[in-house]
């Protein structure tokens, strides 16, 4: 893979999308293979897959800035958004006024609206988290709460994450509140927020498609934790990266292996 990063065309796409920023991103995805020795059983075309997308998206992939990751699940390397890139994406778009997720403490919600979803603050009473909480505000007035109680958060990674299931390395299970947030943040957007083929909103579109899967040469994503569900990305200018230049690599097969999906 490292000598793969160094072929010319590669370089070429790289610079098309990120100019001048492509050695730094490239020197980033290298760390990010090198310090994780599951990539060397990834096909590479995947984990470029998914390096391209998070260019094309302008995200950083280094994983302490917590915008986007690439992740190894057996053969393959799916993208990942993370919970500051989904609040990068909105400020982009220009129509969010306030974006906010955070933990719920015990007495902090004393009831919630059936009807309109609104929450009647209470006072904390304790240290203890009981669920988490997403608010959006559109610069046109519209708002909108999502809340979910700890149990939910914790019933939605074991359906969707067999990471968060068996343990075994899950975002779930090293940063559990960072989940939870990105959790209720990305329900509350793809819900009520803009999602648009209009230009300023192509890339928040792009995100909500890819994130949690395998990104495939066609532009199509494949959501590993669901074999069954497979979509295209928005808008073809977006197909990630054309393998026909490194075919040569072998005919590595791909396993649909586990993923953190929210």
């Amino acid at each position: 893979f490292p000598e793969l990063l160094q072929q010319r065309s590669i370089i070429n796409r790289f610079e098309s999308m990120l100019g001048d920023n492509s050695g730094t991103f490239l020197g980033a995805l290298l760390t990010v293979y090198n310090n994780n020795s599951a990539f060397k059983n990834c096909d590479p075309r995947t984990i470029l897959s998914a390096a391209t997308m998070a260019a094309s998206l302008r995200l950083p992939i280094t994983p302490s800035l917590g915008y986007a990751y690439i992740i190894p699940y057996g053969k393959s390397a799916t993208f990942q958004v993370g919970y500051k890139g989904f609040i990068q994406l909105a400020m982009r778009s220009n129509q969010y006024r306030k974006l906010n997720a955070g933990k719920v403490f015990e007495g902090q919600i004393k009831e919630i609206d059936f009807i309109t979803g609104d929450v009647i603050r209470g006072e904390k009473i304790s240290d203890r988290v009981i669920g988490y909480i997403a608010y959006m505000e559109l610069i046109n007035g519209f708002n909108k709460t999502l809340y979910m109680t700890l149990d939910e958060i914790e019933q939605h990674a074991k359906k969707y994450s067999q990471g968060y299931s068996s343990g075994k390395g899950s975002v779930w299970k090293s940063d559990f509140d960072k989940m939870a947030m990105k959790t209720v943040m990305k329900l509350l957007i793809s819900r009520y927020g803009i999602v648009s083929i209009d230009s300023k909103f192509t890339d928040m579109a792009r995100a909500l498609a890819a994130d949690q899967g395998r990104i495939n040469p066609d532009g199509t994503v494949t959501y590993v934790d669901n074999k069954n569900d497979t979509v295209s990305i928005p808008f073809e200018s977006s197909v990630p990266f054309e393998t026909a230049n490194i075919d040569d690599l072998g005919d590595n097969s791909i396993s649909e292996e586990s993923t953190d999906k929210t």
